[in-house]
């Protein structure tokens, strides 16, 4: 994954004890698991087919001695080195039955027939051998198996045991790896979730908030699958393979170089899937960020859309990015569908059909027993296993490819620190000079701005929409930076103090005021150590809403749910507005702060300004004249210029653009009344 993935792979280094001690408990897993066909083989080979090899007459009461019709018999692989050995005989198998040959140089291939007393064995050459036999009883039978029990006893044992001591490792190896996955992705969430806070206002002009949250909460769970499912199955994958190669190599090299042809295939598929994956996964992530979007911003707009009768188009419009996600969705599943278990399949069962019909044959050598066979099918079977996991995990590693590159293309935006520090609260003195600025380049919105505004004053901005008043708040806020031009509190350009120094002593009240999820206190204190109980009290007391909200249920504790929904526009304001003072603010911003508020709750906040101004800068941007008429300073905005300057009496006299709107709103207010 390039760059990404280096940066993936920094972040599982931070937790790389636990993360390498699952991936060794995986190591011992693998290996203990492969073990397991060596004793099915030995205990098939050894124990059961053993009872073919050549038997000879032994001493009385050998110790894996089988006493039959007069004479004790032990096979040629229980004799100790240079230990005397009698005649030889044989125990073969035909059909169901098993036959005691008194003979020897018995050959162990060719088709095997019982007559009467006579065992018949006819070579691929048409040579016939004949052979002295007689048939064995089950109890006779039994006694030849009898002293392999032990020994089957203990390989079974130890394959049970080695299960349980693999299924513990195992267990344990997939809770550390997805313990440490979770702490990786609560630390990247944490990490995307503080970047958003030092990003720019204007990035999220362009982004809307529901693609930020698909980016913080379901790309983020997208790479969590990369370090739980994806890595364990591609990196106990490639273990399980190699070993098993290894495995196989040891059982028949023959086997082994049928088997190898696998792993430029699974290579090869691994290409072609990443091929066509990629390209789906990338519009997938899209349309589902697309979707949140849009759900979001329908259900913040659910009252317009409803007003307006858009239901209908709102839905339509929801349809084509759900149908094109779901078009998408059952492309990879088609794929996964053709690249998964389907294929691994065929070529599992083409493999066994071929190996059982050499073996059959006689093509693969003597060397290639029962016992190997079986262990190699028990081998090939698990590989198949891990290969399926690889591919199973190809989709789940794109699309963690692709949200790890919307993840890291969201942290790569450029952010501003976030400075602890803290400055002694600064008197208030604003002065623009020459301030000239855009959002987009070439498109200025304000131009050559100058004007003072000293402690204590009250500073209002009026003016059309569009005319730059917010414009100029937004620089003194620094949610832009000036182009040209310097603005400066106290005599210090903004822009020699990190913006949360600038805004530690700035208060702001909104239009639309945005509360959060809590109570009341809560909402006004924005849960600050340093704004006490009593603080919070006094401020809603000082903009005249304690009374208000003591009425309710709870109080000031009255729970506040998202955007305050619950609470008329005028309480939302009086909070904002509390929460503005509170925070004891050197310079006091209020953006249309009485455009929604009815003219009783106006009263209420106007005769709190007077107080509450005394000693701060106050800017006003409001459109009803008749709240600004005590301002010290007016500020007539036009296309971005300032048009006319001085105070409501001093505008009036000059009979301008402020007396022309003035009358008009004088003139249209009583009309109304």
């Amino acid at each position: 994954m390039g760059q990404n993935g280096k940066r993936l792979f920094k972040y599982a280094w931070s937790y790389k004890r636990p993360i390498l001690l699952a991936l060794t408990l995986l190591l011992l897993a693998v290996g203990v698991e492969l073990v397991g066909p060596f004793l099915a083989k030995r205990m098939i080979d050894t124990n059961i087919m053993g009872i073919e090899k050549n038997w000879y007459e032994a001493k009385q009461d050998a110790k894996y001695g089988v006493y039959h019709d007069g004479s004790w018999y032990q096979r040629e692989d229980h004799f100790a080195a240079g230990e005397a050995k009698g005649r030889e005989v044989r125990v073969l198998q035909t059909g169901r039955s098993y036959y005691f040959v008194d003979a020897a140089d018995v050959p162990n291939t060719g088709k095997r027939t019982f007559e009467g007393n006579s065992l018949s064995i006819a070579m691929e050459d048409g040579t016939v051998w004949e052979f002295p036999a007689k048939k064995l009883s089950a109890g006779e039978v039994y006694e030849f198996y009898k002293p392999e029990f032990r020994s089957i006893i203990v390989l079974a044992i130890t394959y049970i045991g080695l299960l349980l001591v693999g299924g513990v490792l195992a267990y344990w190896q997939r809770l550390l790896l997805q313990v440490s996955a979770n702490r990786i992705i609560r630390q990247m969430r944490n990490d995307v979730f503080r970047h958003i806070q030092r990003l720019p206002v204007q990035y999220f002009d362009n982004l809307p908030a529901g693609k930020v949250v698909a980016r913080v909460t379901n790309d983020t769970e997208a790479i969590r699958e990369l370090y739980v499912s994806v890595l364990a199955n591609f990196f106990s994958g490639v273990i399980y393979i190699v070993a098993i190669i290894g495995a196989v190599f040891l059982l028949d090299v023959n086997l082994a170089l049928i088997a190898l042809p696998f792993i430029p295939i699974l290579y090869l598929w691994i290409i072609v899937y990443r091929k066509f994956a990629g390209k789906y996964n990338h519009v997938i992530r899209s349309r589902l960020s697309d979707i949140n979007g849009m759900i979001n911003e329908s259900i913040h707009g659910m009252p317009i859309i409803q007003a307006f009768r858009k239901e209908k188009e709102t839905m339509n419009e929801f349809h084509v990015m759900n149908d094109e996600y779901f078009k998408y969705q059952n492309k990879m599943l088609t794929l996964n569908s053709l690249t998964t278990h389907n294929l691994v399949n065929v070529f599992r069962n083409v493999l066994f059909i071929a190996v059982v019909w050499m073996f059959a044959g006689d093509w693969l050598g003597t060397a290639v027993t029962v016992g190997v066979l079986y262990a190699f099918i028990d081998y090939m079977s698990r590989m198949m296993q891990p290969i399926v996991g690889i591919v199973s995990q190809l989709s789940n590693l794109e699309v963690a490819r692709v949200s790890a590159e919307r993840v890291f293309s969201l942290l790569d935006e450029p952010g501003i620190e976030v400075s602890n520090g803290r400055i002694a609260r600064y008197q208030g003195n604003v002065a623009f000079e020459d301030v000239t600025f855009g959002y987009k380049p070439g498109e200025d919105v304000l131009k050559e701005i100058s004007f003072q505004a000293k402690q204590g004053q009250t500073v209002a901005l009026v003016g059309h929409t569009g005319s730059g008043k917010s414009s100029i708040l937004n620089l003194l806020f620094r949610f832009y930076d000036v182009e040209r031009g310097t603005i400066s509190i106290d005599g210090v350009d903004v822009r020699d103090m990190s913006k949360q120094e600038l805004r530690q002593h700035m208060g702001i009240v909104l239009q639309d005021p945005f509360l959060f999820t809590g109570t009341i206190a809560s909402n006004v204190s924005l849960d600050d150590p340093a704004i006490t109980r009593e603080k919070v009290e006094q401020s809603l007391r000082d903009v005249g809403a304690y009374e208000m909200f003591m009425q309710l249920p709870e109080g000031l504790d009255e729970p506040v749910i998202e955007k305050g929904s619950t609470l008329s526009a005028g309480q939302r304001q009086l909070i904002s507005f509390a929460r503005a003072l509170a925070f004891d603010p050197a310079i006091l911003i209020l953006d249309e702060a009485t455009a929604s508020i009815d003219t009783e709750t106006e009263a209420i906040i106007q005769a709190a300004l007077d107080v509450l101004k005394r000693g701060r800068t106050t800017f006003v941007i409001a459109h009803r004249l008749s709240t600004i008429r005590a301002a010290d300073q007016i500020l007539v905005l036009d296309r971005g210029r300032i048009v006319e300057r001085g105070s409501h009496d001093e505008l009036m006299q000059q009979g301008g653009k402020y007396y022309a709107m003035y009358q008009l709103q004088l003139g249209a207010a009583e009309g109304v009344a």
